[in-house]
């Protein structure tokens, strides 16, 4: 037979498909409690929720809050979800259980909340459908749940080919309260697959009365297929008890996070609407009652609203004033244990609320409140510093006065009274400003962004500033601010502040002006200093539409209809009126004041030239008990139209001191020298008459058709140092306060000398003798600083006595001495001893003084050679006359009688040495004195023969003052070796040979000099020597020698002769008897011979002797 075998073909083996193995989808889950305190005080509750309308306690509201709950800065639900039904899709996380308490007083406690729990014995156990379910009987009537934790150790099915499925389970939970028969509570369906250990719990709360029975049943059939896997037991029971805290007067929320969604306890962020506040209620005379707006929590006054005194119901807001009044006023977490409404200026709160609360641009095409306040505090502070944040949220000062608090607003205001220097002490008013190191020109404001939730910074420049200061920026905290165009606005008020309102005033005031403003009043203020004209005083007399002021001065005439009148009335208050006319010093109002105002009060007046000043107090200080110290911040009424509006500020004129200001007038002008570091210079003193309210000058000058020179002084005059000789041309131009000048200058010319004007004449000189060879000379010091400092006093001798002695025509006597010298001790010569001051420029004395010396005859003396160089057969040993002559001439020459210089333009000094040399024949102490008579002159009366034009002071043919002649004297003890010459004019010299010089000297080139007279005189003077002892004269046949102690001068061949001088010898004999005689002989220089004699016999005697002659030899 025959088989017949069929199959697939295709010559190859197939492979099975891989078994399919379902996701594990089934994992244990933990979920985490989270509680959090939101705020002490019941608040409105959450933003979105309140925003929607939905109601408390509702599952749509805790829904809706969902969107403001923020794990991470991630909304739970998001922002465009609808609240009512949600996918989801629309959440972020899921399974996040939320339930909220609002700080209510009798609010319940959040259920779920566990305190303790305790597990039931006697588990696990399993539940099927076999054993008709688990059942668990609960006695413990404390426990308020239990929860019921289910384990599945595998859920899952297998197939024949491998694959492994996941399964569903329905099961459900029972509860029976006192037998009274189960109804299900809960029912699940356990779907997905897991390999191993699957647990779930259920939270069983407990509603009924004891005891209770809960079952845990399944509903699905038990499985008898061994490959599906999908029994349960339930695994534990335990008894739970809650925390019933219901944290009264606090807000707070429950959350419940499932842990496979958050890893680690996140972040949390709660927008919510804050604590209800008060707010005031209804107004006075039917005047409305305030609302607020649900959106923004900003209040809105109706239309004349009247304040009574009475507060509203609390509810939320977001006004900065109502939120400082709670805080002040609430005992649970603010103030309250200490302050009440009544230590409150309620008015005050309320008007600081309405400013607050009133709609400005936000900057982006809307509007909102002004201030808004929208602030978590977390921590405690300084109720001071809390108070201090709170009021600078709506830029207003608290102030405790009288037993109240009450809030200054800085808003436009009246003022509410004047000041002047009519009610302020003598000190006036002193201002102070900031320095410009302390002003910014960028601000950046740290404000709470709501959208990003996060610190975000608003930057505002000030353009102008920036161009000033350049870059300064400082960054602020905008305290409670969640506004960008709040933070903008807060930015531009300190800039504002810093560039406009940086000013204070300080000044102190008598009780009755003291007492009438509180910090924050703005107040008006004349200050002539500053305005520049007195327009405020005190009232002599008043009616209701005239007022006679006290004083006309600077009073405006009448030119139009923009003159005010502003008056302190009897209750203190201030009324402002337009002025119709002023007619001497009464002042006619338009309208009638609401009452006459007292005598003595205090008025002022305001106009377009000239307004008050504004500031506002930001202290008042007791002084003294009967005085106030006031002190006020600069105040501009437009500062929020500029800030808010972006207006443009208007000029205020306050002052006359910023109009075009006159020139000043009578410009004088005084050349002075005087003396810096010991140096003489001189100034030229520039004066005018100052300008009234001006304190600034542009002066302008230039020096002989030169550039001008340009300088700003704050005084009526300037000083120029080291001012030359020449035309000083100057403009004087008044500064007004806006530093603009006069238009037109005061000119004046000035022909200034400098220093060339002579110093003034030797005044009061004075001689006085000191023995035989001084004289002491004594003069008024000069009152001239160039000759005191760095100036001379010449002293010149000439030979003549009869008075016709000149300056030019005589020698130094001595060195020029110092200009601030008064007296001098010199040689003693008879002539004219002359005298002139020279100042440190080198001018001299337009006049000489002097004083002529004839000196006495002193006693016998002996005129050993006069000699006179011009009286020699050649004079000066020049060629002509006869006799032969020989001297040393060095840059000196005769001429027309006399000896000069050759040429002092080449050669300023020269020499002539005398042709003689005086030779005494021994050593003796002589007396010189010089002899000199010359004069100066100018070379050349032709401009042709001028040398040197520049050495020429002027051309007025004024005498030669800048030449001298001096003479000279060396020495010698042998007649063989001399030393130096020596410059003398009167004086004792010991040698035995002297030689002399005159030395010529010029310290012009274009002066020269003519020595016309040039000698010495050479004295010894009368000498005696006597014996002081008795000398026995001996009875040698030679006499008795005699030796002179000291030789005299007897003369020589060429002086007087041999023994010309001999000494006359005197003897007093003594014990001579009758007949005894002496005889003198061998009388010379040294010495003589005495011999007593009687008859022819030799005698010894005592005698004494005396001796006359002329010098002392050595």
């Amino acid at each position: 037979m025959s088989k017949i075998i069929r199959g697939a073909g295709g010559g190859g083996s197939r492979q099975p498909p891989s078994p399919t193995r379902a996701p594990d989808t089934l994992n244990s889950r933990a979920f985490v409690t989270l509680q959090d305190l939101i705020s002490e005080g019941e608040i409105e509750g959450f933003a979105t929720a309140s925003k929607e309308g939905r109601t408390k306690g509702t599952s749509t509201y805790n829904t809706a809050a969902l969107k403001d709950v923020f794990l991470d800065d991630t909304s739970v639900l998001q922002a465009n979800a609808d609240s009512t039904n949600p996918s989801n899709s629309d959440f972020n996380y899921q399974d996040v259980s939320f339930t909220p308490r609002f700080g209510t007083a009798n609010q319940e406690h959040i259920s779920g909340i566990e305190q303790s729990s305790s597990p039931i014995s006697g588990f696990p156990r399993a539940c099927t459908v076999a054993n008709g379910g688990v059942t668990q009987q609960i006695t413990n009537t404390e426990i308020d749940a239990v929860r019921v934790t289910i384990n599945f150790p595998q859920l899952q099915k297998a197939t024949d080919n491998g694959d492994l499925l996941g399964s569903e389970v329905q099961l459900k939970i029972q509860v029976q309260y006192n037998s009274g028969g189960f109804s299900d509570i809960i029912s699940d369906t356990i779907t997905g697959r897991t390999g191993d250990s699957y647990s779930k719990d259920y939270r069983v709360t407990l509603t009924g009365s004891f005891p209770v029975d809960i079952k845990v049943v399944r509903i699905t059939a038990d499985s008898t297929d061994a490959s599906l896997q999908d029994s349960f037991n339930v695994l534990s029971m335990q008894e739970l008890i809650d925390d019933k805290q219901t944290y009264a007067d606090s807000a707070y929320v429950s959350l419940t996070l499932d842990s496979k969604i958050v890893s680690n306890i996140p972040n949390r962020k709660y927008r919510i609407r804050g604590v209800k506040i008060r707010i005031p209620g209804a107004g006075a005379s039917s005047s409305g009652t305030p609302t607020v707006d649900n959106n923004t929590g900003r209040i809105i006054y109706p239309t004349g609203y009247i304040f009574n005194g009475t507060m509203g119901a609390a509810q939320w807001c977001s006004c900065p004033s109502m939120v400082l009044l709670d805080l002040l006023t609430t005992q649970r977490y603010g103030l309250g244990d200490h302050i009440t409404d009544s230590n409150l200026d309620l008015f005050s709160f309320v008007n600081a609320s309405k400013f607050a609360n009133e709609l400005v641009d936000d900057g982006f095409g809307g509007q909102e409140a002004r201030f808004s306040c929208n602030v978590n505090i977390v921590n405690s502070s300084e109720a001071f510093t809390v108070i201090e944040e709170l009021c600078s949220v709506m830029r207003c000062m608290p102030i405790w006065s009288a037993g109240s608090i009450s809030l200054a607003i800085d808003k436009s205001t009246d003022a509410s009274f004047v000041y002047s220097l009519s009610n302020v002490t003598e000190e006036g008013f002193v201002y102070s400003g900031s320095s410009l190191k302390t002003r910014h020109s960028v601000i950046a404001v740290q404000y709470f962004n709501m959208d990003s939730r996060e610190i975000d910074y608003e930057v505002v420049e000030d353009t102008a500033a920036k161009t000033k200061l350049g870059v300064v920026k400082k960054t602020v905290k905008a305290f409670g601010t969640t506004s960008r165009s709040q933070a903008q606005r807060l930015g531009k008020a300190i800039l504002f502040s810093e560039q406009n309102e940086s000013e204070i005033v300080t000044f102190t005031s008598s009780v009755d002006s003291g007492i009438t403003v509180r910090p924050g009043a703005v107040i008006s203020i004349n200050d002539p200093m500053r305005s520049g004209v007195k327009r405020s005083g005190r009232i002599n007399s008043a009616t209701t539409t005239t007022i006679t002021v006290d004083s006309t001065q600077d009073l405006p005439l009448f030119t139009g209809t923009d003159q005010t009148m502003s008056i302190v009335m009897p209750d203190n208050s201030v009324e402002e009126k337009t002025i119709t006319n002023i007619v001497n010093n009464v002042v006619t109002l338009e309208s009638a004041l609401s009452e006459a105002p007292n005598t003595n009060s205090i008025w002022a007046i305001s106009s377009s030239t000239v307004e008050l000043q504004q500031f506002r107090v930001i202290s008042v200080e007791e002084t003294e008990g009967i005085q106030y110290k006031i002190t006020a911040l600069s105040y501009n009424p437009n500062k929020y139209e500029n800030i808010e509006q972006g207006i443009t500020l208007p000029v205020r004129t306050i002052s006359v001191l910023n109009a075009p200001p006159l020139p000043p007038t009578s410009l004088s002008f005084e050349e002075k020298i005087v003396v810096r570091n010991a140096v003489a210079i001189t100034k030229l003193f520039i004066t005018w008459v100052p300008v009234k309210g001006v304190n600034q000058y542009l002066v302008q000058y230039r020096f002989n058709n030169g550039n001008f020179v340009s300088e700003v002084v704050f005084r009526p005059d300037i000083q120029i140092t080291n001012s030359e000789s020449g035309t000083y041309e100057v403009k004087i131009f008044s500064y007004n306060a806006l530093l603009e000048t006069s238009s037109t200058s005061l000119d004046g010319i000035f022909l200034a000398q400098g220093k060339t004007a002579p110093p003034s004449d030797v005044q009061n000189l004075t001689a006085e003798p000191l023995g035989n060879n001084l004289i002491r000379l004594r003069w008024d010091k000069s009152i001239d600083a160039d000759v005191l400092h760095g100036g001379r006093v010449y002293v010149r001798h000439s030979n003549k006595t009869d008075g016709s002695g000149t300056f030019a025509g005589s020698v130094d006597l001595v060195n020029a001495l110092a200009g601030n010298t008064s007296e001098a001790t010199l040689p003693a010569l008879e002539g004219e001893y002359i005298l002139k001051f020279q100042d440190d420029s080198g001018h001299f004395s337009t006049n000489e003084t002097s004083v002529i010396i004839d000196l006495p005859d002193f006693g016998q003396e002996l005129i050993v050679l006069t000699k006179r160089e011009d009286l020699l057969s050649q004079p000066f040993c020049s060629a002509s006359g006869s006799g032969s002559c020989t001297s040393t001439k060095t840059n000196v020459t005769f001429s027309s009688g006399a000896l000069k210089l050759t040429n002092p333009a080449t050669n300023a000094s020269g020499s002539y040495e005398f042709a003689e040399t005086l030779d005494l024949g021994g050593v003796f102490s002589l007396t010189l004195k010089r002899h000199i008579q010359s004069i100066g002159f100018s070379i050349g009366s032709n401009l042709d023969d001028v040398i040197d034009f520049d050495q020429i002071s002027d051309f007025d043919g004024n005498p030669a003052n800048e030449i001298d002649c001096q003479v000279f004297v060396k020495t010698s003890t042998d007649a063989s070796s001399f030393g130096s010459f020596n410059k003398f004019a009167n004086g004792e010299f010991k040698a035995r040979a002297f030689k002399f010089k005159a030395d010529l000297t010029s310290d012009n080139t274009n002066q020269n000099i003519n020595v016309q007279q040039l000698g010495y005189t050479a004295t010894l003077p009368s000498r005696t020597e006597q014996s002081t002892t008795t000398i026995a004269s001996g009875t040698a046949s030679g006499g008795k020698a005699i030796t002179f102690s000291a030789p005299y001068f007897v003369g020589t061949s060429s002086l007087g002769g041999a023994n010309a001088y001999l000494p006359s010898i005197g003897i007093t004999a003594q014990n001579m008897q009758s007949g005894d005689f002496f005889t003198i002989s061998n009388v010379s220089g040294t010495g003589f011979t005495v011999k007593f004699l009687n008859g022819s016999t030799v005698l010894d005697r005592n005698f004494t002797y005396q001796a006359v002659g002329f010098g002392k030899g050595v």
